[in-house]
């Protein structure tokens, strides 16, 4: 590597203060921007916010760059960008005042299976919007969503019904049941019945020939005794 190729990748033309300033601004203008949206940009319930977010991106690229393109210049502007974030959070975190301003607070969506009308048109959230959001959750329909709530950071929380819960668990239980009995059903002809009438064909007739010649048997035995008892 030749001295005009690292000369390229490390000097910077903006002095440091801009390279820091830059990044800050643009950051604190995003946190502001986004918190006016609401939430549902956040949440990307669709392609239209998916693209906002992708070209919010590319939009402030050049604000924060400007026309360097150095590595030195990238590197401090992404360590400003590092530091702001950690310091706002640790700040934020400990003021729950500021915390609630900056990132806003959860709205009930759905409550006791029934959707807050108000609270959807504020956050421009269609009930197809929602419904979609419940069935990435893995819930069939809104009909098993006890209630809903769009969390400040643009997520869904859902909690289902309590008479869906024990009717999905009951679903699955009757499958297992089902899946048995199919398992029984294919074992049962091959061993069960085949075994019984061939059993008792092939020992019953040699039972009673025995039972028949024991009593022979013993008389011969008995009488045996006896000669030998009259000789002594």
């Amino acid at each position: 590597m030749d001295s005009t190729t690292l000369n390229n990748m490390l000097h910077f033309d903006p002095t440091i203060l801009e390279k820091v300033a830059r990044p800050v601004i643009v950051y604190l203008f995003l946190i502001v921007g986004l918190r006016l949206a609401g939430k549902r940009e956040l949440a990307q319930m669709n392609t239209f916010d998916l693209v906002v977010l992708l070209m919010l991106s590319n939009t402030v690229q050049n604000a924060i760059i400007g026309n360097d393109n150095s590595v030195t210049g990238g590197l401090i502007g992404a360590a400003a960008l590092l530091l702001l974030n950690a310091l706002v959070v640790r700040f934020v975190f400990r003021h729950d005042a500021l915390r609630r301003l900056a990132q806003g607070t959860e709205t009930v969506l759905m409550d006791h299976g029934h959707l807050v009308t108000r609270n959807l048109d504020r956050e421009n959230i269609s009930e197809g919007d929602l419904e979609m959001a419940a069935r990435k959750e893995g819930h069939g329909s809104l009909r098993d969503i006890e209630r809903a709530v769009l969390e400040p950071g643009g997520g869904i929380g859902f909690i289902v019904k309590p008479e869906a819960t024990h009717g999905a668990r009951q679903r699955e239980i009757i499958e297992r049941l089902a899946a048995i009995e199919a398992q029984l059903a294919r074992l049962g002809p091959a061993d069960g019945p085949a075994d019984g009438p061939a059993d008792s064909a092939g020992d019953g007739p040699a039972d009673s020939a025995a039972d028949s010649a024991a009593p022979g048997r013993l008389a011969s035995e008995s009488g045996a005794g006896s000669s030998g008892a009259a000789h002594a």
